[in-house]
C-alpha cells in the first residue's frame, strides 16, 4: 500500500466521522427527548475525538488537513438543506437517521479493514471501527425501543 492510498483511506474516515458528528448534533438538536439529546451529543462529541485522533494519524503519515477539509463545505450546505426535514421529525425518526449513519460509516471503516494497512494503522483504524459499531448498536437499540413504545 501506498501512502497516498493510507493518506486516502484516513481522509475518508475522517469524512465518514464528520457526517457521523454533524448527524449527531443535529439529532441533538431537534430531539424532544432530553435523555436522547445528551446521547447524541455525547455521540457527537465520541466523533470529534476519532476526527481529532485520524488528524494526527493523517499527520503522521505525511498527509494534510487541508486535504481532508476539502467536504466541509459541501456536508454544510447539506446540512442547511436538511435543517428544515429534521423539524419534522420525531425521536424515532432521529434515531433511524442515526442508526442509518453509523451503517454508513462501518461501512466505511469495514473498506478500510480489508485494506493491507501497515500497523499501527491498522490497530488503530480497528480500534475505532470498535467505537463506530457501539455508537451503531447503541442507535439500534434505541430505534428498536422507541419503536415497541409507539407499538403500545
Amino acid at each position: 500500500m501506498t501512502s497516498n492510498d493510507m493518506i486516502d483511506i484516513l481522509i475518508d474516515l475522517m469524512e465518514a466521522s464528520r457526517d457521523g458528528q454533524w448527524g449527531f448534533i443535529d439529532a441533538s438538536k431537534h430531539a424532544s427527548c432530553a435523555d436522547l439529546r445528551d446521547i447524541f451529543a455525547a455521540r457527537a462529541e465520541d466523533c470529534a475525538c476519532a476526527i481529532s485522533e485520524l488528524k494526527v494519524l493523517l499527520g503522521q503519515c505525511g498527509g494534510r488537513e487541508d486535504g481532508a477539509d476539502k467536504v466541509v463545505d459541501v456536508v454544510s450546505s447539506h446540512r442547511i438543506a436538511c435543517d428544515d426535514q429534521f423539524d419534522r421529525c420525531t425521536d424515532l425518526t432521529l434515531l433511524e437517521a442515526c442508526e442509518r449513519r453509523e451503517d454508513v460509516a462501518e461501512a466505511h471503516y469495514r473498506q478500510a479493514l480489508d485494506k493491507m494497512l501497515p500497523e499501527p494503522v491498522r490497530s488503530f483504524v480497528e480500534h475505532q471501527y470498535q467505537g463506530v459499531r457501539r455508537n451503531h448498536e447503541q442507535m439500534r437499540r434505541l430505534r428498536d425501543r422507541f419503536r415497541a413504545a409507539l407499538a403500545h
